[in-house]
């Protein structure tokens, strides 16, 4: 996979760009993140921030090696389906954007 087929696997499954990078935010707090994909000219990593607001890395790979999984889509090579809580967070991030395109600006 290429960093713009990645990003836009990440925002049409519930991420958003916040600071120039694919994001999860917190389901209270939705425009702050707490996951996110940095994408370099060689390689992507995933980073989770700590409590003490530091970024950690907890995953990369060369985008030759990132490929789509044939049954859900999810890029492999990241750790997006093994991290714990990671596929629930983007579950949630999704539902609410698609809840918040339901519930748009009333004419």
């Amino acid at each position: 996979m290429t960093a713009d087929e990645i990003t836009a696997w990440a925002l049409a499954n519930g991420w958003q760009m916040i600071a120039g990078a694919p994001s999860l935010t917190k389901p209270n707090a939705p425009s702050t993140a707490i996951v996110r994909l940095v994408l370099k000219a060689t390689v992507a990593s995933l980073e989770i921030k700590k409590p003490a607001g530091k970024w950690e890395k907890v995953a990369g790979e060369s985008y030759s090696k990132i490929m789509p999984d044939p049954d859900n889509g999810i890029p492999t090579g990241l750790g997006l389906t093994t991290i714990s809580g990671l596929t629930m967070l983007m579950r949630d991030n999704k539902d609410r954007q698609v809840f918040a395109k339901l519930n748009g600006p009333k004419p």
